[in-house]
């Protein structure tokens, strides 16, 4: 009976719901009526239900960090632990930044969450999009936490139709209307597999679209990749090529002399020592401790809260710059002074994925840092915070960041290892030339992925259309 409100109001902001049409919800936001109408719509075109196709479903959990050696291994003899962030809006996975359990735990603990080749993956709890879907690509063995489900559907083919159609965002709207739950919404079994599908979709301009993106998204990081050859470059430095696959280059031995307190082979590898001779022999060169006024590292807290304080973790560092596609908030009273940010300031990963570096910008300023990274404030007046950032990715810090790694399974660095590296350090009105440079190369690289983006919301947008009009 929506017509006894007034003809000047706003519908979406005051709407009237007749008792008959309450389906258990007293929640306004349910019942709103574009939201309504939409999946009213969206079922009178359905023939199926997600239910329909599914042979088997489960939800994974998350073994103990405290436990990481019983749990967890790394990328060379572990399993892929997929979590939320892995999820593409692309139906496909994205397995940066990837945890990775043991054999043990895939098969044991985390048996009934086993993910391999065509299965579907859907996001169902967490903060922002909901139903987020991707496909398990060929010969992939892998496994999940419980904020997504695995569901087998017994064919490729099948998956990835209904990861490009929960992928629509008409789609995610109905999942998010049936979503439950405050500061952390969750889509309940039966209503994700009450969701409405609709046979028949044409995908293939979505497809092309997907194919355009991927390849400016290549151009992108072709470009990106090229600073580090640029900046080694202006810096005149040139490293040998190494290679583990020859006998000689995986075959070495050090003088007890030059044993520093670790025992362990991997500190004493060639092509470290050959980093340190390289920097040595540069004119102008310090180790990070000499450029740096304080080093702390952030808080630990569990607990998040709808708003707040934005909590960064090293989850939320990506490998160019933040990614915000899991954005967690913590309820404190003020920000404490020794991890409080300012411009000066540059973030480093402490432990777990090593090396992720983010400069601070005024939009950051109020964020809090976990306890797995450090807040470095620089001293402005030796060396530009844009530089440091550079400096710090490139491959001659990378690799000393990652001997320093004194972790076992998670890796790990200590604020004396950090203070240790050792970076070039020219002028500073160098500096600012270099800096300079490098943001042309990152505004190009960002120009491509943003054209490749638009190109899929389009594509997105036209199938959208062709269903509602239907």
């Amino acid at each position: 009976m929506t017509d006894q409100v007034p003809q000047h109001i706003d519908k979406e902001k005051i709407f009237i719901v007749n008792r008959s049409e309450i389906e258990g919800r007293l929640d306004p936001e349910f019942y709103r009526p574009s939201i309504a109408t939409l999946e009213k719509h969206i079922r009178s075109l359905a023939t199926h239900k997600l239910k329909d196709y599914i042979l088997y479903m489960a939800g994974g959990a998350t073994p103990k960090k405290t436990e990481a050696d019983k749990y967890y291994s790394d990328s060379v003899s572990g399993i892929p632990f997929l979590r939320v962030q892995n999820l593409q809006t692309n139906g496909e996975l994205s397995l940066d930044d990837c945890v990775y359990i043991n054999k043990d735990t895939h098969n044991g603990l985390l048996q009934r969450s086993q993910v391999t080749e065509g299965d579907l993956l859907v996001k169902i709890t967490g903060v922002g999009r909901m139903a987020i879907a991707s496909v398990a690509p060929k010969g992939f063995v892998g496994n999940t936490n419980q904020h997504m489900v695995v569901i087998k559907t017994g064919d490729a083919d099948i998956s990835k139709y209904l990861a490009r159609y929960l992928n629509l965002d008409i789609i995610e709207r109905i999942a998010s209307r049936h979503s439950t739950g405050g500061t952390r919404p969750a889509l309940d079994y039966p209503s994700l597999k009450n969701i409405p599908i609709i046979e028949g979709i044409d995908f293939s301009i979505i497809d092309e679209a997907i194919s355009i993106k991927q390849q400016k998204e290549q151009q992108a990081e072709d470009i990106l990749n090229s600073i580090d050859d640029y900046l080694l470059g202006v810096l005149g430095i040139i490293l040998p090529e190494t290679n583990t696959q020859i006998l000689k280059d995986r075959f070495f031995t050090s003088n007890f002399s030059d044993i520093k307190g670790r025992l362990d082979p991997f500190y004493y590898q060639p092509q470290y020592k050959v980093i340190d001779e390289i920097i040595d022999k540069s004119l102008n060169k310090c180790t990070l401790g000499d450029v740096i006024f304080s080093l702390n590292n952030g808080i630990e807290v569990r607990n998040y809260v709808e708003s707040g304080y934005r909590y960064l973790r090293v989850t939320d560092m990506g490998k160019h710059e933040l990614n915000d596609s899991s954005v967690k908030y913590i309820n404190i009273t003020e920000i404490p002074n020794r991890i409080k940010l300012n411009e000066n300031c540059i973030l480093v990963s402490r432990s777990g994925s090593l090396g992720l570096i983010s400069e601070v910008n005024k939009s950051m300023l109020d964020f809090v840092l976990s306890s797995h990274i450090f807040k470095v404030e620089l001293n402005s007046q030796l060396i530009h915070p844009k530089y440091a950032v550079e400096i710090l990715r490139s491959r001659i810090c990378q690799n000393q960041i990652f001997r320093n790694n004194n972790g076992g399974i998670i890796p790990e660095i200590q604020q004396n290892a950090l203070k240790s590296i050792k970076i070039p350090l020219p002028s500073l009105e160098k500096q600012q030339e270099i800096v300079d440079y490098i943001a042309n190369i990152r505004n190009q690289a960002k120009t491509l992925q943003k054209e490749g983006k638009n190109l899929l919301e389009q594509a997105k947008q036209k199938v959208e259309q062709m269903i509602i009009g239907q």
